[in-house]
């Protein structure tokens, strides 16, 4: 393997790729130089990003069944493992989207363990930063990424107990996965987060036979004491691990502590985007806030028949562009929506359809008018649009909003080529969030 490889200290896979960019800003803040690609790269291709110290693939295997997961991770992990990273993660959202039949976490862990062989594998799902906190192996989140909102046990949380494909029903995540994968998961829980306890707590997790170790967290200060540990379970080969990007925030500041991270993160202002194209195939309620604060501030709404693109219906997809590319030439802000923000309850739509045709008429937009930075909206359609879009890489550019940064665009033969770009779960951010992305307000 070329040199290059042998300095990658992580090596991540994202189940989407708004999920997969929370994790590429936590390195980045960390002082990791990070590249994400929406396949697992070749070595050739890391030779164009020369210095990396981790890098993460943007994949789509939280809107896939079990069958189809195996398929694409087999490979995608094997190939992982080859470039002879410390760490391989499987990421996965803080609000742990999954089901037995779609996303299937516990499919991704027996995929990963049958390649990497780990004796446990560590999963870490809190991310205090991001309003995700895990006490006694249930998960809470707080009611949108970045803002004030009020903490809810997942299920009962307004929004994910009623996510249109995975609704949250169970907030112990053994229990949880207990339905996903034959697995059994131990509990480091958050009596024993101390220096002096937590080795001590592991090794009982582990020789107790749990194939799977989860971690309670509370404060962001406790990640640094389970990156730690994290870390040091790589010393024998490569460790595979899974959970939100609190491994990334876990490592990153281990490896700051340890000196292991010598670069210094430095965020030009990227200045205001006039105008601004926003793509929304999320059904959350958060999303359907922010929607509705800048409508309220001049910027332009187009709904799309989703459904009617969703079969395929050219004429509802080239009237969206035609009507987007006209507002956009004349400096309008515009978002264009599926309408289904808000109705997780009655919008339940192919994420693959749907997203490749909200990429297409990102791509096309772009061909047809001045805009340099784009907001794409939506957790399970994410991947499907970016892949649309035409693009093979990002790297971050500025630190906008918590867990979701503005990066650059690699996108050879796209107008998307060298474009700004943002992606955004569901739960992401405040009300102004669209508003912070045109500013480009500095966090």
């Amino acid at each position: 393997m070329d040199n290059n490889s042998n300095n990658i200290l992580l090596a991540f896979y994202g189940d989407d790729f708004t999920g997969s960019t929370d994790a590429l800003e936590f390195l980045a803040r960390a002082g990791a130089k990070t590249a994400l690609f929406i396949e697992p790269p070749t070595p050739e291709q890391l030779k164009k990003y020369p210095g990396l110290n981790a890098f993460g693939v943007a994949g789509k295997t939280r809107a896939m069944a079990p069958s189809e997961m195996e398929q694409t991770l087999l490979p995608a992990f094997e190939q992982l493992k080859q470039i002879g990273a410390r760490h391989v993660h499987y990421k996965v959202c803080s609000t742990f989207d999954s089901s037995p039949t779609i996303g299937s976490i516990g499919k991704a862990i027996d995929t990963g363990m049958a390649v990497f062989k780990n004796k446990c594998v560590p999963l870490l799902v809190a991310a205090p930063v991001l309003g995700r906190y895990c006490m006694f192996g249930n998960l809470f989140a707080r009611m949108g990424i970045g803002s004030n909102g009020k903490i809810y046990r997942l299920d009962r949380h307004p929004s994910m107990s009623k996510h249109p494909a995975t609704p949250a029903d169970e907030s112990d995540l053994r229990v949880h996965l207990e339905k996903q994968t034959k697995k059994k998961t131990g509990l480091i829980d958050i009596l024993q987060l101390s220096n002096e306890t937590i080795a001590a707590a592991w090794e009982q997790v582990v020789q107790q036979g749990f194939d799977i170790a989860l971690f309670d967290a509370l404060y962001q200060e406790q990640l640094k004491l389970i990156g730690e540990l994290i870390d040091a379970q790589a010393n024998t080969g490569t460790l595979f691990s899974v959970g939100s990007s609190g491994i990334e925030m876990a490592l990153g500041q281990h490896w700051n502590s340890t000196n292991q991270l010598t670069s210094k993160p430095e965020w030009k202002h990227p200045g205001k985007a006039a105008p601004l194209l926003v793509i929304v195939g999320s059904c959350s309620p958060v999303t359907a806030g922010q929607i509705s604060y800048v409508r309220s501030k001049g910027f332009e709404e187009i709904l799309l028949d989703a459904p009617a693109i969703c079969n395929n219906d050219h004429q509802s997809i080239h009237a969206s562009i035609s009507k987007a590319t006209d507002l956009l030439n004349k400096g309008k802000h515009v978002i264009i929506s599926t309408g289904g923000a808000g109705l997780q309850q009655t919008i339940n739509l192919p994420a693959a359809q749907l997203g490749a045709a909200l990429g297409t008429i990102a791509r096309d937009a772009a061909a047809q008018s001045p805009i340099k930075r784009i907001v794409i909206a939506g957790g399970d359609t994410s991947s499907y649009t970016t892949r649309a879009m035409g693009i093979e890489a990002v790297e971050m550019i500025a630190a906008l909003v918590p867990g979701a940064p503005l990066c650059k665009a690699t996108a050879p033969g796209s107008p998307i080529d060298g474009l700004d770009v943002n992606f955004k779960g569901g739960q992401v951010g405040g009300d102004d969030y669209f508003e912070v992305l045109m500013q480009g307000h500095l966090n």
